[in-house]
């Protein structure tokens, strides 16, 4: 299995709105389409997003995970993975972007902790409203006190234009639907 950064534009809005479709599933309302919309038109001009994918020896995209920069512009969380075909596969390609990033996941529980754990995050500190806090061993950060924040969308924003611009949301409708029916069989 081989990482790849996806960032042909094409490819890469399929991969993202197949990102959210998986994460969000079908009844998830607006919110997969707001991610996806945010993360095309905010954090991917600006550079602030990354996108991944583990690919098989065919190039055929096996997990997708969303990497956003923290404030500084020095880490990256973990904000969207998941497995297409293998179930291993999003902690096979979330050990390989360990080895790689200054990567930071940030959990609820203690299920996600123990994949992230054995997904190569060692560092874990107590974050506020109980959620815990994983660093990789890449990551420069060596307490929760020297964590920038984890760069964000206004999601109500996005919502409201949505709400008083139809053809905006249309159009970022289209481009979701569009990325859906153009995911590649390989990268």
């Amino acid at each position: 299995m081989k990482v790849v950064h996806v960032n042909a534009e094409a490819q890469r809005n399929a991969c993202l709105a197949r990102l959210c479709a998986e994460v969000y599933g079908q009844d998830a309302g607006l919110t997969p389409l707001v991610v996806f919309t945010g993360a095309c038109s905010v954090f991917f001009p600006q550079e602030a997003a990354r996108l991944f994918a583990a690919v098989d020896a065919q190039g055929k995209p096996q997990a997708l995970a969303l990497l956003v920069l923290d404030e500084e512009g020095v880490g990256m969380t973990v904000t969207h993975a998941c497995s297409l075909d293998q179930a291993d596969a999003q902690q096979r390609l979330i050990s390989e972007l360990t080895l790689k990033a200054p990567l930071r996941v940030d959990v609820d529980s203690a299920e996600q902790e123990a994949f992230y754990q054995k997904s190569g995050i060692k560092r874990w500190f107590g974050g506020a409203g109980g959620k815990r806090i994983g660093l990789g061993a890449r990551h420069p950060a060596k307490s929760v006190n020297e964590l920038a924040p984890t760069l964000s969308l206004d999601e109500a924003l996005i919502l409201r234009r949505f709400k008083h611009d139809p053809k905006a949301f249309e159009q970022a409708k289209q481009a979701f639907l569009t990325g859906l029916d153009n995911f590649p069989t390989a990268l």
